[in-house]
């Protein structure tokens, strides 16, 4: 009896409290739902509750209520979980936000161009991994089958390795004289177009012209108060230009061994000269980072140069487009218009400084030299031909003749001889020092084919001038070109 009562107390006390609880909860979440229809209406797709999924809506008829429990699912459509390709449109099963069958990954990776099938298939491949079973039914390098259709990609195919052709057979070099006469190092050569005397120009300030025959000295220049870097005999005019670290660019009439004229301009020392080959046109690069244009007869700033950023080391002219070549500290080349003084074109594949340039005298081609690696390049737009890789030290010049044997010269003192066309490296020379000079002083700073291509003339930092000629008693028997297919080394960048 007392356990009856109990229960009709307790039941009585349930059903008054029940309808206050009821209209507590139902108030709360219509005040819920009205603000989330003010604050999110914009939103097409709202989340259902956790409790509104177990329970129902309480009031089917309520507009607050249909609003706020409509949508059995929540899915957001317009995305999928692979990186998104360009022109790849989505299918009902890659839309949604969720894990999509093999199917609709299968199609989606069908539809992808091919090369964006190989880039991304690592990707699915993973993302089947981390899903679990649909790498257990199909392993990465089925699915990377399946990215073609049941084909290899041809970006995971390998290369068959392009091959050096096999270079043209070149007579060594050898040293046969060696002239001394500077008091220091020897910084530029240059040959008369007569072939009978060639000038230089050195550190202790002066201007030597020698006999090119018997390497006997003719005549000594002085008037630089600073080393010498460029020299250039013309070939319209019986003028030789200098220059050097003092900033000036000089003009000697050879007539009267003197300085008829000076072109003032340059801020800082002045590096390297060339002149124009058919107008009468001078021009000096400097490391004030410009190269100058000057009128020879007026004297005249025809142009400034300007765009590198750091010293400009040298400079090339031809009569074709670019008539103007540059190379700098900045590790630039620049290819210039004569006409509007504006750049044509910079090249930007060597990562060091560029110090040496030469032009090919018969292609319409030409060279830079780096301590990365020498470049060839393709006029008229400097389209990259080839590396020519293992002259691993600071290249200060470069030459080249007619039967394409390309010379580089370096800091350390090594000469290497190469085959314009493949790039084959031949020969390599390093000379010994002059007696009492120091191992360190072996550079070669300027090297220059005479008029005849048959002779070799370097400039060095022992103060000596070596000529070279090729070996008259060598055959391809006696010294054959040890050349295999061997993989080109031709990088693009």
């Amino acid at each position: 009896m007392t356990d009856s009562s109990s229960r009709a107390k307790r039941s009585k006390k349930a059903l008054k409290t029940f309808p206050k609880t009821a209209n507590l909860t139902f108030h709360y979440k219509m005040k819920m739902a009205v603000k989330m229809r003010a604050e999110y209406k914009p939103v097409l797709h709202m989340p259902v509750l956790k409790e509104g999924r177990e329970r129902g809506p309480l009031h089917a008829s309520d507009p607050y209520v249909v609003f706020y429990y409509a949508s059995p699912h929540y899915l957001v459509t317009g995305t999928h979980p692979y990186p998104s390709a360009p022109g790849v449109a989505l299918t009902a099963e890659t839309q949604m936000q969720k894990m999509p069958s093999e199917a609709g990954v299968h199609s989606m990776a069908l539809a992808l161009p091919p090369a964006q099938a190989s880039r991304t298939a690592a990707s699915v491949a993973e993302i089947h991994r981390h899903a679990g079973a649909a790498e257990r039914s199909h392993p990465p390098q089925h699915a990377l089958s399946l990215m073609e259709g049941g084909t290899k990609s041809s970006g995971l195919l390998p290369r068959k390795a392009p091959t050096m052709p096999k270079p043209q057979w070149h007579p060594p070099w050898k040293l046969y004289r060696v002239i001394s006469g500077h008091l220091g190092w020897v910084r530029s050569i240059a040959v008369e177009p007569g072939n009978q005397w060639f000038v230089t120009g050195s550190a202790d300030r002066t201007i030597k012209i020698w006999d090119l025959a018997s390497g006997k000295l003719k005549l000594s220049l002085t008037g630089h108060i600073s080393t010498v870097r460029g020299v250039a005999v013309s070939t319209r005019s019986p003028y030789l230009f200098s220059c050097g670290e003092d900033k000036q660019v000089k003009c000697w009439d050879l007539e009267y061994n003197k300085v008829i004229r000076h072109y003032h301009g340059h801020l800082s020392a002045v590096y390297d000269l060339d002149l124009h080959p058919t107008i009468d046109v001078l021009v000096t690069c400097s490391r004030d980072a410009t190269a100058r244009v000057w009128d020879i007869r007026s004297k005249a700033n025809v142009h400034t140069l300007s765009g590198h950023t750091n010293t400009v080391a040298t400079v090339k002219c031809q009569s074709a487009e670019p008539q103007v070549v540059t190379g700098s500290h900045d590790t630039t080349i620049r290819l210039w218009d004569l006409v509007a003084g504006k750049t044509r074109a910079t090249l930007t594949n060597h990562k060091k400084s560029v110090r040496a340039l030469v032009l090919h005298p018969r292609q319409y081609t030409f060279a830079s030299g780096s301590p990365d690696n020498i470049k060839q390049w393709k006029c008229p737009d400097g389209n990259f031909i080839q590396n020519l890789s293992g002259h691993n030290a600071i290249i200060n010049t470069l030459a080249v003749n007619s039967d394409g044997v390309l010379v580089s010269g370096a800091d350390n003192g090594t000469i290497h001889m190469w085959d314009w066309r493949t790039g084959y490296n031949f020969q390599r020379i390093h000379a010994a020092v002059q007696p009492g000079s120091l191992d360190s002083e072996s550079g070669i700073f300027a090297c220059v084919f005479d008029q005849s291509e048959s002779r070799l003339i370097t400039a060095e930092a022992d103060k000596t001038i070596k000529v070279y000629k090729e070996d008259d008693t060598a055959t391809e028997e006696s010294h054959p070109v040890n050349w295999k297919p061997e993989i080109l080394k031709r990088k693009r960048f």
